[in-house]
């Protein structure tokens, strides 16, 4: 009789001699073929080529929009979520390694009182133990070999969806680094529009009360003081909303940054300008996009896992073998048999042995499952490639509106200037009686109109520069060296459920994800967390 470590020598000995015989169906990943600029348009040419930096917020040298970035990294809600899908991708990793082990391995063991029927069919009456008690105890286990990839496809599917997580991770940190500096420059822009609109009520206050003295002197009519109160009204009236407008900015950043908005103060200290643009803005070439973009690296695994989901279809239209064995031992109190015998060496029960499988007479809908995981794979690669063209449109985009706004930009900056001096000139000739106030009027008014729009379009050129970065795919390397769970609440969840290895190894990888080999049997060394 057989022993229990000669059973187990034994599937083990033709497992591992099935897996040596196994192919591995499927198509291998390649990535994508998509079409990329040598380099950008003639307008973007007229910036560097230099590469960007990891940290472009940084060249704007305001040290408060760098601490609204590090303070939303280490808060953001709905980033701290992408960091947990990581770890639901590590778990289900572990779960398709498993399946290339034995995939039941069950302990069972029961106490059975059994009573015979005495009306059953061919039940014979001279019988005198159809009454008993059987126990039992055993090991069952079943192992279907991975002949033709399955499992191996499957955790080539499971690679490639963990690195989609890493890079869907990347892409929500690089819309958050570029959503925390346009919220923070809009703030800063209607913040210097708030004080052009107090400035100007001052200056406005000042000339409805020279109109008012020289009606009561009788030099003017009452039409004069009555534009001068109707346009100091106009622009008092536009205070109320920029007011409302720098609150709502700053709740956008306080939910950004994951804080009440009353502990926003702190971080912003008071009011600021708007941050200046570097000296020299780097862009990089156009093939730099495929390297340092998360969502064209999220396209590509995503399109690599749903490759590997092929494989694992079209092994349903083969056989599947196994390798199925029990062992145990079995009594009952019957005859000159007693319960107490169950350990004993003639208690012992065995089978072993392969199996097999097959889905016949199937065809039509195994065939179409394939048809579908092939179909959804070609639906990835054409996103894959529409990523790229969007990402390149983005840049271009991006570049366009920081040149455009910069040239607007020194045309208002001009116009400014002219127009303070106009008010100064008006206000004097008026005093004097050279000129009616509707010159002192249409002069205020442009003065206004153009100091507001040069602080827009001051907010644009940082804004457009942000959206530029953004598009570049910058932001995501601030995450090096760090992990993707807080250590506070990587310790919430060891308290609530045992996660083994999974969180003790969470370690942020330097690089984006890249596809993981396709093609080759995973090794049995990369076993599951047991």
């Amino acid at each position: 009789m057989p022993s229990l470590n000669l059973i187990v020598r034994t599937l083990l000995g033709a497992g591992f001699l099935g897996v040596s015989a196994c192919t591995t169906l499927g198509p291998d990943f390649e990535t994508p073929e998509a079409d990329v600029l040598e380099t950008w348009d003639e307008q973007a040419q007229s910036l560097s080529a230099g590469q960007e930096p990891e940290k472009w917020w940084a060249s704007f040298n305001d040290p408060v929009l760098d601490q609204l970035v590090e303070t939303a990294y280490q808060q953001n809600l709905p980033l701290q979520i992408s960091g947990l899908r990581i770890l639901e991708a590590r778990a289900q990793l572990g779960i398709a390694i498993g399946q290339q082990y034995p995939q039941s391995q069950q302990v069972n063991g029961g106490l059975t009182r059994v009573g015979l029927s005495d009306n059953t069919a061919n039940f014979n009456s001279s019988f005198s133990d159809d009454k008993y008690t059987q126990a039992d105890i055993g090991f069952d286990a079943a192992w279907e070999l991975d002949f033709w990839g399955r499992f191996r496809r499957g955790v080539e599917s499971a690679s490639a969806n963990l690195g989609a997580s890493i890079a869907d991770y990347d892409n929500a940190l690089v819309a958050l680094t570029a959503e925390v500096a346009r919220v923070y420059v809009t703030l800063r822009t209607l913040e210097e529009r708030l004080a052009i609109a107090l400035d100007n009520t001052r200056t406005q206050q000042r000339s409805y009360q020279i109109a008012r003295v020289r009606f009561e002197n009788g030099a003017v009519s009452e039409l004069d003081p009555s534009q001068a109160l109707s346009l100091l009204k106009s622009t008092e009236s536009a205070v109320p909303q920029l007011e409302s407008q720098i609150r709502q900015a700053k709740h956008a950043l306080s939910i950004l940054l994951g804080m009440p908005p009353n502990d926003l103060q702190d971080i912003l200290r008071g009011e600021g300008k708007i941050p200046q643009p570097p000296a020299e803005v780097n862009v990089g070439v156009p093939a730099d996009l495929l390297r340092r973009r998360p969502d064209i690296r999220l396209a590509e695994l995503q399109a690599a896992s749903q490759s590997a989901r092929i494989g694992v279809a079209r092994t349903d239209l083969y056989p599947r073998f196994a390798l199925v064995g029990s062992i145990g031992l079995l009594s009952a109190d019957t005859g000159s048999n007693d319960n107490s015998d169950l350990f004993e060496s003639d208690s012992i029960g065995y089978n072993f042995g392969p199996q097999a499988s097959w889905n016949v007479l199937n065809y039509g809908r195994l065939k179409n499952q394939v048809r579908v995981q092939d179909a959804r794979l070609e639906e990835l690669v054409v996103n894959y490639q529409n990523t790229v063209l969007q990402a390149a449109q983005e840049v271009e985009d991006g570049i366009s509106g920081y040149l455009g706004s910069r040239d607007q930009a020194a045309y208002l900056g001009d116009s400014v200037t002219a127009a303070q001096r106009s008010v100064r000139l008006a206000l004097v000739q008026y005093r004097e009686g050279a000129v009616d106030y509707q010159r002192v009027l249409d002069t205020q008014q442009t003065l206004l109109l153009v100091q507001d729009s040069h602080a827009a379009v001051r907010g644009d050129i940082v804004r457009s520069l942000v959206a530029t970065y953004k598009a570049l795919g910058g932001g995501w390397e601030l995450r090096a060296g760090s992990t993707f769970v807080s250590e506070p609440r990587q310790e919430k969840m060891k308290e609530r459920t045992d996660w083994g290895r999974l969180l003790d190894a969470e370690t942020v990888p330097e690089e984006l994800p890249e596809p993981p080999p396709t093609g080759k049997a995973q090794p049995l060394l990369n076993s599951p967390d047991w």
